[in-house]
């Protein structure tokens, strides 16, 4: 029989440690049930730091209208990164598959008179089976993600190269042979107005990227599917014991994925207004960033879908608030990986102490 004097003992002890917490403890717990809070403060801190640098030209409508525009294409990708990075994997890939949907897009629009509604499902559908091999590859072979996805960066690189000769097809003639592609780079229009957003005019692909993570977040949070890829993320071993089919989320998962770098690829035409094969090459880099950034772990199963978007907004606050400052342009690459490396430092730390 228990002696009921020990056990109030060791509960009073336990009270009293938990009563000794300090506030250094505190913010760990907060931050690790909240984790959502890390890229907040992130993007909170760096506008008032940019805003103040910039003398408050941050703040004005066009550079709102210019940090938006450049976030949507880096949090499309975000997203897609977001849910594999949630499986304790990564896509070195996803930029250059995206350069390569949209030149399959705008060759088979511009240059071979496709119609422009087939060529934008050719270069998703394209997009989605780079990821269908990236994910079986994965999951069938068993290759590190890692591995699988930097090969493939290569090979699609250097597809791209090797089939337009480094050349662009320009924003006149996709406007006299497939206006559609652009669709994402126009004004949304309410009426005779503008649709404003935070005070700035803003095009159908910022309008994308809400409904996109609108969608994802309801997707992690509210379905079997969801779940599943969090469990597996966390611990594969115990994911499978629950009767979860790994191998099957995780290959659905790298599809997924390559079904919204797909989407990417349509909106950066809209947003660029050309088809360039040597764009967006720090896409990879930019995407990573703000999956970390917004306080997805790289090993897995923590993360929310909210947190990349923060990520990816903070990721335009310093590009944009870096050239407003006149900052040479490869600043923002010292200061993306600055903040990857900080970002992954504080969720360590967080995962280290917060018990």
């Amino acid at each position: 029989m228990v002696d009921t004097a020990e056990v109030r003992a060791e509960e009073s002890i336990a009270e009293f440690e938990h009563g000794r917490r300090g506030p250094l403890a505190q913010l760990q717990h907060l931050l690790h049930n909240v984790p959502t809070l890390v890229p907040i403060i992130i993007l909170t801190l760096s506008v008032i730091a940019f805003a103040i640098a910039t003398d408050g030209r941050l703040l004005n409508g066009l550079a709102i209208k210019i940090t938006l525009e450049q976030t949507a294409i880096v949090a499309i990708l975000a997203c897609a990164q977001t849910l594999i990075i949630l499986t304790a994997g990564i896509d070195l890939s996803v930029g250059a598959v995206m350069v390569l949907s949209y030149v399959c897009m705008g060759h088979l629009g511009v240059t071979y008179g496709v119609p422009a509604p087939l060529a934008v499902l050719a270069g998703m559908l394209l997009a989605m089976a780079l990821g269908t091999v990236n994910g079986l590859l994965v999951t069938r072979v068993r290759l590190p993600p890692f591995i699988v996805t930097l090969g493939m960066w290569q090979i699609v690189l250097a597809t791209v190269y090797l089939y337009t000769g480094s050349q662009s097809i320009r924003s006149q003639d996709i406007d006299a042979n497939a206006p559609l592609l652009k669709v994402f780079g126009a004004r949304v229009e309410v009426g005779d107005w503008p649709l404003r957003i935070m005070g700035a005019p803003t095009i159908w692909a910022v309008i994308l990227v809400i409904l996109l993570f609108a969608t994802f977040w309801y997707v992690l949070n509210r379905t079997a599917w969801g779940r599943h890829v969090y469990a597996v993320g966390d611990d594969r071993e115990a994911a499978e014991l629950a009767g979860v089919r790994a191998d099957g989320v995780l290959l659905s998962v790298y599809v997924v994925a390559g079904a919204i770098v797909g989407l990417a690829a349509w909106a950066a035409i809209g947003r660029v207004g050309s088809i360039s094969p040597s764009s967006f090459a720090e896409a990879n880099l930019d995407s990573i960033a703000a999956v970390v950034i917004g306080g997805t772990s790289l090993f897995g199963g923590r993360g929310t879908i909210l947190g990349t978007l923060f990520g990816a907004l903070t990721v335009g606050v310093f590009a944009t608030g870096l050239k407003l400052a006149g900052a040479n342009p490869q600043w923002v690459l010292f200061a993306s990986g600055c903040l990857i490396i900080l970002a992954v430092a504080l969720d360590q730390w967080i995962r280290r102490i917060s018990v």
